[in-house]
């Protein structure tokens, strides 16, 4: 008698993107009815890798929250078509901020909690800094290590600084950074405020993105 082949694939939707090559195969023979023949399945599967943050953050350009995968330690890259030379880069729609020296090497990028579309994408140069100011719109709230660059929808100045404080406590965690909290300045942390603070005296080119 001859034998009987019957092959089967698992098919993966061939509209995802970023495929990975890698594929696995498991075969097995098992006997047919007829003794004297037997029937082989095998089945093939292509394994489809998890999309990145990025593109999963594109697909909710809306949600307020970072995706997990964006860390310190795993930070998101540079973005493409954020200018060159000694500059900081603000990325709004992922709440982060890259610090990048004249050599367009990144020497700092940390999480950071601004506003929605605040401000509009462009190019800036800080203006001016202050060690400690105070909002003139909320009473009682202040700011350490401010370094000032743009001017927001009614017109006060936006800038980058520490987590500020109303009546002495703070208005936010660090681990909330990463996240849309503020008003319209850019907040950070103690350190990374005062880094920026160092680097970016007045004339140092700001870039925003959306």
């Amino acid at each position: 008698m001859a034998t009987v082949v019957v092959t089967s694939f698992l098919l993966i939707n061939s509209a995802l993107t970023n495929a990975s090559a890698d594929s696995s195969t498991t075969s097995s023979t098992l006997p047919n009815s007829d003794s004297s023949s037997t029937t082989t399945s095998t089945t093939t599967s292509t394994v489809v890798p998890a999309p990145t943050a990025a593109e999963t953050a594109s697909q909710y350009p809306t949600r307020a929250l970072r995706f997990p995968p964006y860390s310190r330690l795993n930070p998101p890259l540079l973005p493409a078509k954020s200018g060159s030379g000694r500059r900081v880069v603000y990325k709004n729609n992922l709440q982060w901020v890259w610090v990048v020296d004249a050599q367009n090497n990144v020497v700092r990028t940390v999480p950071v909690s601004g506003r929605r579309g605040v401000p509009n994408p462009g190019e800036y140069k800080v203006n001016s800094q202050s060690l400690r100011s105070y909002s003139l719109d909320f009473e009682g709230v202040w700011f350490n290590n401010m370094t000032r660059f743009a001017l927001g929808p009614a017109g006060g100045n936006i800038g980058f600084h520490e987590i500020p404080t109303k009546d002495g406590k703070v208005m936010q965690t660090e681990d909330q950074l990463g996240t849309f909290q503020g008003s319209g300045c850019i907040r950070m942390s103690i350190d990374d405020a005062k880094f920026i603070f160092k680097f970016a005296k007045a004339g140092t080119k700001v870039v925003v993105v959306p």
